[in-house]
């Protein structure tokens, strides 16, 4: 396609989209992103891999993200979040096939949804890869932000399987929640997620997940600062301990502070009968962002798991996090 027919293209686009006609903005714009992404340019984006979401099949959504621009073209920053896109939902695969295969309709809970994308994508997945019926309920506490994930998902044309709640965590009542978005009908939560809720909305995602009975639970933590601040008042308090040298350094605080954090995590969700895996989905020389906590529910309880963090928490300083106190074990 010449860069004058794309340019003519593109005004089409943006005067029909300003109209309101989205459904005839997303068949232009998808016109126009497959005719530029062609096998050569799809294959030298993907490095030959299977993706679930390619540029030419699923435009609307990539541009709705920011991962498109207005011409179709992606550019090189977005190139690196596109494949982190990508490499989450395959890491989300193996769960996901087995909720489809035991469930009809799946429902899910993105709690602190914030931008909402990864659910806006698994939205996608479920309907032009899967073709599995599903309804999913993003909640935050910033309504201008559940606005935002509401326009993006009109442009999608997604609305009827992903809805918005603007609410506190520490308040939320799902079945009120899940009438209000979809009406009656929403008797469980099959599975919880939550990308990069930061420091203790991560707990509460993962509360809210156990106390929903919820098959899967997926969170990727961010700015997990409530055990280094602990530790800093156990330094300034002068308290002696073998952990120690790590109270005292700021640098070490923070870092081993977020890694034992999960690792509390992980001993708590097995605990309550999760099980319970943490794996890297970005490399870390991108981001410090890059660990998921995957959990399946298998059982009552693993009453081992619990002592195991009990006895953590001891060597370190004996500091707890939100999450147990949530869950009063």
């Amino acid at each position: 396609m010449s860069r004058r027919r794309l340019l003519q293209t593109w005004k089409v686009c943006l005067q029909v989209r300003e109209t309101g006609m989205r459904e005839q903005w997303r068949e232009a714009f998808g016109e126009m992103a497959r005719e530029y992404w062609t096998d050569e340019r799809t294959r030298e984006l993907t490095g030959g891999k299977d993706l679930l979401v390619l540029p030419g099949e699923a435009p609307a959504l990539l541009r709705a993200l920011g991962l498109l621009h207005r011409d179709a073209t992606m550019p090189p920053p977005q190139v690196s979040k596109y494949l982190q896109l990508n490499h989450m939902l395959w890491l989300m695969g193996p769960p996901l096939r087995e909720l489809m295969e035991r469930f009809g309709v799946l429902n899910f809970i993105d709690a602190g949804c914030g931008r909402s994308y990864l659910t806006t994508a698994l939205a996608w997945c479920f309907r032009n890869v899967w073709e599995q019926p599903a309804r999913i309920l993003g909640v935050d506490i910033n309504a201008k932000l559940v606005d935002e994930c509401r326009r993006r998902t009109e442009i999608t044309g997604l609305q009827d399987i992903l809805r918005y709640e603007a609410a506190d965590l520490d308040v939320f009542d799902s079945a009120s929640a899940w009438k209000s978005a979809f009406g009656d009908g929403v008797d469980k939560t099959h599975a919880v997620i939550s990308l990069h809720a930061c420091d203790t909305a991560t707990d509460d995602a993962i509360a809210l997940g156990i106390a929903e009975e919820a098959e899967l639970i997926a969170v990727a933590p961010c700015c997990q600062a409530e055990l280094a601040r602990g530790w800093k008042e156990l330094d300034e308090a002068d308290v002696d301990g073998a952990f120690r040298p790590i109270w005292q350094t700021p640098q070490l605080r923070r870092t081993s502070g977020a890694q034992i954090t999960d690792t509390f995590r992980m001993l708590l969700l097995r605990a309550a009968g999760y099980e319970t895996r943490v794996v890297e989905f970005v490399p870390s020389e991108h981001t410090p962002k890059n660990t998921l906590i995957r959990a399946m529910r298998r059982s009552d309880g693993d009453p081992e798991a619990l002592e195991e963090y009990r006895e953590l928490r001891r060597a370190t300083g004996g500091v707890g996090i939100k999450l147990e106190r949530l869950l009063e074990v």
